[in-house]
Parts: C-alpha cells; structure tokens; sequence
C-alpha cells in the first residue's frame, strides 16, 4: 500500500491510497490517520482511485477511522473508488454511513461545508 497525503487546509487532507486495502496492509492507513489527528488534520477524504482490492479489515479501518473523526468534530468521505470498492462498500451498507463521491473535488468541497 501507498499512501500520499495532500494538505487542502489546518485541518483537512486529502490521503491518496494505492494498492492492497486489506488485512495486510490496513494497519498502515490506520497508524496514518491516527498521526494526521493528532496534528489536528480531522476533514480527511480517502482518495481511493489506486486501490485495487479492498477487504474487511479495510472496511473495519474505515468505521473506526470515521468514528475517531468524528468524535474530533470532523468527518471522512470517499472518492474515485473502483467497482470492486464500492461492491464492497454496498453490500455492507458502509455506504449509506461513508459518503463516496466520484471526484476527489467534490468530496473535499462536502467536507468543507
């Protein structure tokens, strides 16, 4: 898994991931998004254009990602992913909690809000 971080402002990101979201390689993320909360970064959109496969352990590290946000008085949200993410997302309802949007623009421009 890659992981590029873009600053959009104090307190938002845009993290681009690539490759593998999986048991592997989802602590990787985690420990990533814990590091950008502790420098008050709580807006974070996941760009997850680059990602080829996603799991349940990447899908875990997503709740426990949006829940730690949130309680931070900020917010996760989605963009660019494949078919295969956004299955996966579906079929688990984390789509109905996660937003996902088709653009890494508009899914920053929501957060901004």
């Amino acid at each position: 898994m890659e992981i590029v971080t873009e600053p959009r402002t104090a307190q938002q990101a845009i993290v681009k991931v690539s490759g593998r979201f999986d048991a592997e390689t989802c602590q990787t993320l985690r420990l990533h998004l814990v590091e950008l909360a502790s420098h008050d970064v709580n807006l974070v959109t996941l760009d997850l254009s680059g990602v080829s496969f996603l799991d349940s352990s990447g899908l875990s590290v997503l709740v426990a990602s949006l829940k730690s946000l949130r309680q931070a008085g900020g917010g996760l949200n989605l963009a660019a992913a494949r078919r295969q993410a956004r299955t996966a997302l579906r079929l688990t309802l984390l789509d109905t909690i996660l937003p996902i949007f088709d653009t890494v623009d508009e899914a920053a421009r929501a957060l901004a809000r």
